[in-house]
C-alpha cells in the first residue's frame, strides 16, 4: 500500500495530541472530531502512529525510528487497517488493499468497480471486514488499530454492524473514529467513545505556518475557507492563489467559464454559495466573510440574491447528479450574474 504524502508539520495539533495521552487508559474506542481543514486526518495519523509505536519508553511515542514506525510512514503496517471511503481513498493516493478489495468482492469483482463511481459512503462489506481482520492475530504481537474517516460517511447499515465491536472489541484492538460531523453518527456509536476535540489554530498561527509555507496575503486564502489552514494551503497549491481569489467575483458575474475551468460542478456551487453569502452581508450594511470588500462589486438587490441563495441550496443537494457540466456552469454563471443585478426572478440553473 502507498502512505498518503506527508503533510508539513502542523504545530496546532500539540494541545490535542497531548490531551488524547491522556484518555489512553480510559477507552479502547475514540472520537476525534474538528474539521478536516485542520488537520483532522494527520491528528488521526499521530494518535495512531503513537498506539502502533514500539519504543519503550511511553513518553518517547511515536519514536519515529522503530520498525513499526518506519512500515506505518511507508504506509504498510500489518496492523492498522483503514476505513476510509473508496473516493477519499483514490484522492490520498491509498491503494483499496485494505477495505475496498473484500467490499469490491462482495459486489462482483473488478470489472463492476470499474464501471460505477467510486462510493462516498463506507459500506458494510467494508466494516464486516474490518471486524474479520480486527479478529485475527496481531502481525507483531502488540496492538491492532482501526482507523475510520470520516467516521460520518459509514451508511446506517455499516455503523450498525460496528456497535458489537466498539462495545466488546478483540483484546489488544484499539477503535479511532474521526468525524467532521459527529451529529451525524449514530447516538449508540458516539456513547461508545471517549470524545476529543480538536483544537484548530488561532488565526495567527494559521496566517504564520501558511506564510512558512510560502504563501503571501495568507489572510485572503484563509478567509476564502473558513480559517481552515489545511484547505486554504490546497487551494493554493491548486494555484487559486490570493489574487486569483481576490479576481474572482468579477470574473464570475461576468459569466467567464473560464476562470472556473475543471472544477467541477460541486466546487463551483460552494464558491457561489459564498459569493452569494457576501452579496447578502454587503445588502444589509455588514463586512463580507469570503472575499475581500473591494473585490465585490455592489449588489442591486437583498431579496433577487435571497432567492439565488435558495437555488443554489437546492442544487448543492444535487451537486454530484452527472450533469452536462458545460452547460451547468454558464447556467450557474447567468443566475449569478442575473442575482447580483437584482433580477426579481433568479432561473433555475439545474432540472429540478
Amino acid at each position: 500500500m502507498n502512505a498518503p504524502a506527508p503533510a508539513p508539520a502542523l504545530p496546532w495539533l500539540a494541545p490535542t495530541l497531548a490531551q488524547a495521552r491522556t484518555l489512553d487508559a480510559r477507552s479502547h474506542a475514540l472520537l476525534l472530531h474538528g474539521a478536516i481543514g485542520d488537520g483532522l486526518f494527520d491528528c488521526a495519523h499521530r494518535i495512531v502512529e503513537r498506539w502502533l509505536c514500539e519504543a519503550r519508553d511511553p513518553r518517547e511515542r511515536p519514536c519515529g525510528a522503530c520498525e513499526s514506525c518506519r512500515m506505518l510512514a511507508a504506509g504498510a503496517h500489518p496492523d492498522l487497517h483503514r476505513l476510509l471511503p473508496e473516493a477519499l481513498r483514490q484522492q490520498l493516493g491509498l491503494a483499496s488493499a485494505e477495505a475496498g478489495d473484500a467490499a469490491d468482492a462482495a459486489e462482483g469483482g473488478g470489472s463492476a468497480k470499474g464501471k460505477r463511481k467510486p462510493s462516498r459512503q463506507i459500506r458494510i462489506e467494508e466494516v464486516r471486514a474490518a471486524i474479520d481482520w480486527a479478529a485475527t492475530t496481531s502481525s507483531r504481537g502488540g496492538a491492532k488499530v482501526i482507523l475510520i474517516h470520516p467516521a460520518e460517511a459509514m451508511n446506517l447499515q455499516a455503523a450498525s454492524a460496528l456497535l458489537k465491536t466498539l462495545e466488546e472489541p478483540p483484546a489488544g484492538v484499539r477503535l479511532l473514529l474521526a468525524s467532521a460531523a459527529p451529529a451525524r453518527l449514530l447516538p449508540t456509536v458516539r456513547s461508545r467513545c471517549q470524545v476529543l476535540r480538536l483544537q484548530p489554530p488561532d488565526a495567527a498561527a494559521a496566517r504564520q505556518w501558511l506564510r512558512e509555507q510560502g504563501h503571501e496575503q495568507p489572510e485572503v486564502l484563509l478567509a476564502a475557507c473558513s480559517g481552515r489552514p489545511l484547505e486554504a494551503l490546497s487551494m493554493a497549491q491548486a494555484g487559486l492563489d490570493a489574487a486569483r481569489w481576490r479576481a474572482l467575483p468579477r470574473a464570475l458575474l461576468a459569466r467567464q467559464a473560464a476562470a472556473v475551468a475543471g472544477w467541477g460542478v460541486p466546487a463551483l456551487v460552494d464558491t457561489l454559495h459564498k459569493l452569494c453569502h457576501d452579496g447578502l452581508a454587503l445588502s444589509h450594511g455588514a463586512a463580507p466573510r469570503f472575499f475581500p470588500s473591494q473585490a465585490l462589486p455592489p449588489p442591486a438587490s437583498a431579496s433577487a440574491l435571497a432567492d439565488w441563495s435558495l437555488e443554489l441550496a437546492r442544487l448543492a443537494r444535487q451537486a454530484d447528479h452527472p450533469w452536462n457540466e458545460g452547460l451547468l456552469v454558464d447556467a450557474l454563471l447567468a443566475q449569478a450574474q442575473a442575482a447580483w443585478a437584482g433580477s426579481s426572478a433568479v432561473a433555475t440553473a439545474a432540472p429540478r
